[in-house]
């Protein structure tokens, strides 16, 4: 019997799940607390089988078409000279011959959208309470109604408030690692074409990378704080953004110039989630809200694409038992976010070693029983 299932976000996660979930005819709403599909926002990568997995949505072509264009990157010191160049990887995207995807966090939003037509999408709205009776799920809406499912899947995010909801918990789950991440956009006036710029030092990173039609820039910046008290104020934000690149010049100094007027800006913490059950009643999480790993990992995507497929699937061969379907995911899943969240710990030594990365991104088999 197919199921009426709530997706809480339309992220990456929550459009993924919500595709797999029409083809396997479920009836499927998917809410977003942003009223307006979110631009911006930094390269991502899709590795190892988590490219098997957009080749099972049909997406594959559509993915390496929309892929970054980079051809290099350079090491720049804090007054924008060019210290060393590489013609084999970025920083971002990794190596050139691994066969991995780099594609903007927009980009590919837009192309998983493509699959969710027959969802029904409610924009500008999230859920405020959830009452699991057993039989199912009455949701309340911030924006007053409510609605009931059958399941309801949370796919938003770090900060999920989904989680929040279903397991009656405060976000101790969520293990900070110290550090704040800020992405936006700039003009690309040099222009910078094809090709990344990066600047480290014990205090901070700072990249940047034009789109692939060069028109513009995406910056992010990467330094030691503390997020909590600076959630939900941009001014104090980018104020601190501005403070920690201060001696910057150059280039940078062009680049960071542009925050201020920026159109798209983010701003939010370095962390994992950790949780010791992914899913509680009729209640499951996937993606960041279930294991985010952080950007340090380089394995968001990946972990959200085939968590996404592993919990499709393990309803698809449940039947209407959905208890054993989640029971089945999460026992899938653990070890594969155990691997992708221990990445991290690499990076306190330098760059993940691409023998270790090789191991996290091909560790799950998505056809196992």
């Amino acid at each position: 019997m197919n199921s009426s299932i709530l997706i809480c976000g339309a992220g990456v996660a929550g459009l993924s799940t919500a595709h797999f979930l029409l083809r396997a005819g479920h009836a499927v709403t998917v809410v977003e607390r942003s009223p307006t599909f979110r631009g911006g926002g930094q390269a991502v990568d899709v590795r190892g089988v988590a490219l098997d997995v957009v080749a099972r949505m049909g997406l594959l072509d559509a993915v390496r078409e929309h892929r970054t264009r980079l051809k290099g990157m350079s090491m720049l010191d804090r007054d924008g000279r060019e210290l060393s160049r590489n013609l084999e990887r970025t920083m971002t995207g990794g190596r050139f011959d691994s066969g991995d995807v780099e594609i903007f966090r927009d980009d590919l939003c837009r192309l998983l959208m493509q699959g969710c037509g027959r969802a029904e999408l409610i924009a500008g709205d999230y859920a405020t309470a959830l009452h699991d009776d057993g039989a199912g799920v009455d949701v309340h809406f911030a924006s007053g109604t409510t609605r009931r499912f059958d399941l309801v899947i949370g796919a938003d995010g770090l900060r999920s408030r989904t989680r929040r909801l279903a397991f009656d918990a405060t976000d101790e789950c969520v293990v900070e690692l110290g550090a704040v991440l800020a992405l936006f956009t700039a003009p690309n006036t040099k222009p910078l074409t094809d090709w990344e710029l990066m600047y480290r030092d014990e205090a901070r990173g700072v990249v940047a990378y034009p789109t692939i039609d060069n028109r513009e820039l995406r910056v992010g910046v990467g330094f030691a704080a503390d997020a909590r008290a600076l959630r939900g104020d941009e001014i104090r934000q980018k104020a601190l953004v501005v403070e920690h690149c201060a001696d910057l010049g150059g280039d940078w100094r062009t680049m960071l110039d542009a925050l201020e007027a920026a159109p798209q800006f983010w701003f939010g913490e370095i962390a994992q989630v950790r949780l010791p059950r992914l899913h509680n009643g009729r209640v499951v999480l996937v993606g960041d809200a279930a294991y985010c790993a952080s950007p340090f990992s380089g394995q968001g995507t990946s972990l959200a694409l085939v968590g996404a497929f592993v919990l499709s699937e393990s309803l698809a061969s449940s039947g209407n038992d959905f208890a054993a379907a989640f029971a089945h995911y999460e026992t899938r899943m653990r070890p594969f976010v155990d691997a992708n969240q221990g990445l991290v710990d690499l990076t306190r030594v330098g760059p993940i070693p691409d023998e270790q990365m090789d191991a996290a991104k091909n560790g799950i088999v998505l056809d196992a029983a």
